[in-house]
């Protein structure tokens, strides 16, 4: 079985292992969740739900809506089952596990990317105010984001090792080519019809850009969280990075982003046209 196989397989499990509330929240249950990221034992499980525990009380969320402890029936061999005490965990809670489970394991490391989008993925659901935005105003929000976390990104390639212009025009277009099945920034911006002057994020629409953000954010997480050194591993991590994007938007029957619609307009051209809107509400 290849790579890509187990983590479709493990990305499946996930999904099937979620359990829904009365009020329609998502849930997995500690045990079951325990088992499929390959704890034998659940009190070997126990202390990775502290460290998030402890992560989610650090990140100001409230750890009891994360975390609801409960009792889980478990089987106990010959058709018996014994109730004993477990956790219902949210979407948010899953991501800190698996943030701070044993990246050595592939289920570990696929279960950081599925609810590591979940969450993200979410996050844009949840938030009312994002969802109120038209496209275009979508678009400028999103592009910010990825001028900011362009910013994180370069940071943690440098200490990387990803140290001139060059090195890290090479290591963007490693992230590139795992997003986009193997385009570079040139194929993208040929495949597009851009012209020389048009930058690619300038001429992506609120999809496209949300799931670059997403490799950008999660490659920065990920050159930190596993001290990753030297150009050549951090141009493999960005791609890596990348190629899962990528899967699991196949996975969730999603457009692959190079087949997304170019906007009719520039983000250059629509914030200058913003801005001298507003210009003149103001005068």
């Amino acid at each position: 079985m290849s790579s890509d196989d187990i983590e479709k397989r493990h990305h499946q499990t996930f999904e099937n292992t979620k359990q829904l509330g009365n009020d329609g929240s998502e849930f997995w249950m500690a045990r079951q969740l325990g088992k499929i990221l390959d704890y034998a034992e659940y009190r070997n499980f126990l202390p990775v739900i502290e460290k998030a525990k402890k992560a989610c009380a650090n990140s100001g969320q409230p750890v009891a809506d994360h975390f609801v402890e409960m009792h889980e029936m478990i089987e106990i061999g010959k058709g018996g089952k014994r109730e004993m005490s477990s956790y219902a965990l949210s979407r948010y809670a899953c991501y800190l596990i698996v943030q701070n489970g044993d990246p050595s394991k592939p289920v570990i490391a696929n279960g950081q990317t599925y609810f590591a989008l979940q969450t993200r993925r979410q996050e844009l659901v949840d938030d009312a105010t994002f969802q109120r935005l038209k496209e275009d105003e979508k678009r400028m929000f999103l592009r910010n984001e990825m001028k900011e976390h362009n910013k994180q990104l370069v940071e943690a390639a440098h200490q990387s090792g990803v140290e001139s212009r060059l090195d890290f025009a090479i290591f963007q277009n490693h992230g590139y080519k795992g997003l986009y099945g193997g385009l570079d920034a040139k194929g993208i911006h040929q495949h597009k019809g851009l012209k020389k002057s048009q930058q690619i994020l300038d001429n992506m629409g609120s999809t496209e850009l949300a799931a670059n953000l997403f490799r950008a954010t999660q490659t920065e997480e990920k050159l930190r969280r596993d001290n990753i050194q030297g150009k050549t591993r951090a141009n493999k991590t960005h791609f890596e990075v990348g190629k899962k994007v990528r899967q699991t938007i196949e996975e969730l029957g999603g457009t692959m982003p190079e087949d997304l619609p170019t906007p009719d307009e520039d983000l250059k051209k629509l914030e200058k046209r913003v801005q001298k809107k507003l210009g003149g509400n103001h005068e």
